[in-house]
């Protein structure tokens, strides 16, 4: 049989996580994508997979040959599609990561945009505010907002992510405006778990930082939560500027110590060091910039 499809067949069973859905996205019998995958290992004259009615995992060789694959399946691709009448066209798996909250609004509707635009790609998209290992988990593409400190890795900037400090107007009536963050003492905050502390300008103007620790009544490590609470008048809270646009807008909540506001921080796109980027991830990466990019976008977001 073809190596090339074979390739494909161990790819989709991979990926797809058993051979009955490998089989119904390539139409035919999981018999045949059985026989396959055991033509595949005698050639090879490997183990490659350990299969079982509940799961496929992949040995250590497996996994080696899975990565091999991927590429030159990526490879031949996009060659193909270069020459052909309809130029070069994405496709493929793409797994892509994001923080939670941010993911879910401004992560999601853009990945959906691209999957319409381009029908051969399939994606998965892991909404998680831990730091995922993308090389070892086999991550395309991660979001992630502020400073960068793994240097192994490539980023692309996005755009730019500012912080403020909100209150409901009725908490505001009732306890009055912070005149300066070294006063947040004073009044209830709504701290994120074990955030190290809300940062501020040490002065009007200035491009020296300092991080104020704060605290309150109440507590939790569920940013939706504090943003709710916010809301409701419990106390002040430092959220970001795409999380409380619209509530500011609509009078909701009012900012307060913007003269002390830190400079922003950077949306980044980042991925593994590699030569080639695949179509389907330039693509990706290029919407989300042309969108954060955009002033106009945040203005309009809810």
């Amino acid at each position: 049989m073809d190596r090339l499809k074979l390739m494909e067949t161990f790819v989709a069973v991979t990926m797809r996580g058993s051979l009955t859905a490998a089989a119904a996205s390539e139409g035919v019998a999981p018999a045949v994508v059985s026989r396959r995958m055991d033509a595949l290992e005698e050639r090879l004259g490997v183990k490659l997979m350990v299969r079982t009615t509940r799961k496929i995992t992949l040995t250590f060789e497996g996994s080696a040959y899975l990565e091999d694959c991927q590429r030159i399946l990526r490879d031949v691709g996009d060659a193909e599609a270069a020459v052909s009448l309809g130029g070069v066209k994405a496709w493929g798996h793409l797994r892509i990561t994001a923080p939670a909250g941010f993911g879910r609004r401004h992560v999601a509707p853009l990945l959906m945009q691209l999957l319409t635009e381009n029908p051969e790609i399939n994606a998965n998209l892991d909404l998680s505010d831990r730091t995922v290992d993308l090389i070892n988990e086999g991550v395309d593409c991660a979001v992630r907002i502020g400073d960068l400190v793994d240097s192994s890795l490539i980023s692309v900037r996005l755009g730019e992510m500012r912080r403020v400090v909100v209150a409901s107007p009725d908490y505001l009536a009732r306890h009055g405006v912070p005149p300066a963050p070294t006063l947040l003492a004073e009044f209830d905050c709504l701290a994120l778990g074990q955030q190290g502390g809300w940062v501020f300008r040490e002065a009007p103007g200035s491009a020296r930082t300092m991080s104020i620790k704060v605290s309150g009544s109440l507590d939790c490590n569920d940013g939706a939560v504090l943003h709710d609470w916010a809301l409701a008048g419990r106390g002040l809270a430092w959220r970001s500027l795409w999380e409380v646009g619209a509530d500011l807008r609509a009078g909701r909540l009012v900012s307060v110590l913007d003269d002390w506001a830190a400079p922003p921080v950077g949306i980044n796109a980042v991925f593994p060091q590699r030569r080639h980027l695949p179509l389907r991830v330039r693509l990706f990466i290029d919407l989300l910039k042309e969108n954060y990019s955009r002033p106009e976008y945040w203005d309009k977001a809810e």
